[in-house]
């Protein structure tokens, strides 16, 4: 349904996925959860599970619930005091959540996730059985970023990716971003004369100059760029996006006119290639002639080493590689059937030629077509 899904038909979603910001969940100064917004959530969550949807929320807060207790009055920069915040402000994050829900006699579950959970494939299957089930148990997950572990190298860098992966993984129909900016405009926001753009049919057409957009707060560290990019990696897994703010959503989920729409770009591709192109790492990268980059956009062929013409990065047999033109353009993302250290005595040969010299095992593709998703 999602693939064709306009904003008329926006209320029939039957799986949605809600991630609200920093900005839109704390006081004016953003050192404290506001309560009334948190209540304002989880009602507008528990009238779209009444209309018969489940819901997953991607909240962020738990960095902005911990600066009080700790006497903080700013979102820190160095993270070490970031962590530190998100290990108080979590507990106190999802017990707000947690009585909020038992007013309507719904459960709330914690679920809290690195970067590893999503990038590793036999960890992005746990993870998707686990949200799986507590959803057809009728609970209702409350996802996060697990910021007191997570490095600066290998964190996520916002919750509007997490919600797009996390959107993907569960197979969402919907993905809702709540923000205190209700809509993308063509212009920044506070520009005289900037227009609501109401539909987004193609990505293509955003201009980078409207993006400057950014939380009121400045207790997040999302702003609108992130929130388009989320969208372009919901939308391209065949998953509309809606762009509102918290006051708006209970109107715009009804079809009304109001924040903006993003129509699903593709139709919904099954779990292993949404998350080769989306979720998983690539560990190295193949450089492939004229010939082979032709080949595998234009045929949706396998890649044989004949067309590889060098490789960079170390990788094991199995991992996500890139497969790039000579110019340095990324055209696909692959699982490789060889280690790096092989493949150089490969590149330029026929695989019968291989095989004649290295054995058997070396006819075969590089990349096979069924690992090979196009980007």
């Amino acid at each position: 349904m999602s693939s064709t899904m306009n904003r008329e038909q926006i209320f029939k979603a039957k799986r949605i996925v809600v991630k609200i910001g920093s900005s839109s969940l704390t006081g004016s100064a953003g050192s404290f959860l506001d309560e009334k917004a948190v209540n304002a959530l989880v009602d507008f969550v528990v009238v779209a599970r009444d209309r018969g949807a489940e819901v997953a929320v991607v909240s962020s807060g738990a960095i902005a619930a911990g600066l009080a207790p700790l006497g903080l009055k700013a979102r820190p920069k160095d993270l070490a005091t970031q962590q530190a915040a998100a290990s108080v402000g979590q507990g106190l994050l999802i017990h707000r959540y947690t009585e909020s829900l038992a007013r309507h006699h719904v459960t709330a579950s914690q679920v809290l996730l690195t970067t590893q959970d999503i990038v590793r494939r036999e960890h992005y299957q746990n993870a998707q059985r686990t949200i799986d089930k507590l959803l057809s148990l009728g609970v209702v997950p409350i996802i996060n970023e697990n910021d007191s572990v997570g490095t600066q190298e290998i964190r996520f860098g916002d919750n509007d990716r997490l919600a797009a992966l996390v959107s993907m993984l569960i197979g969402a129909d919907l993905l809702i971003l709540v923000s205190d900016i209700n809509a993308l405009y063509d212009a920044p926001p506070t520009t005289p004369g900037a227009k609501r753009i109401g539909d987004v049919h193609s990505l293509k057409d955003i201009d980078e100059s409207t993006l400057g957009g950014s939380g009121s707060a400045g207790v997040g560290s999302g702003g609108m760029v992130t929130k388009v990019e989320a969208a372009r990696i919901a939308t391209g897994a065949g998953i509309p996006t809606l762009l509102t703010t918290l006051a708006e959503a209970p109107d715009a989920v009804l079809g009304k006119d109001f924040g903006t729409f993003f129509h699903a770009q593709s139709s919904k591709n099954n779990s292993r290639m949404l998350w080769l192109a989306h979720a998983s790492t690539p560990h190295g990268r193949l450089i492939l002639d004229d010939g082979a980059v032709t080949a595998v956009l234009e045929r949706g062929v396998s890649l044989l080493p004949a067309g590889v013409t060098s490789v960079e990065g170390e990788f094991s047999a199995g991992d996500a590689v890139e497969l790039a033109s000579k110019s340095g353009k990324v055209i696909a993302r692959g699982l490789v059937a060889f280690d790096s250290a092989e493949i150089p005595q490969m590149l330029g040969r026929s695989t019968k030629e291989l095989a004649k010299e290295l054995g058997p095992e070396y006819e075969r593709e590089l990349v096979h077509r069924d690992d090979l998703v196009l980007l």
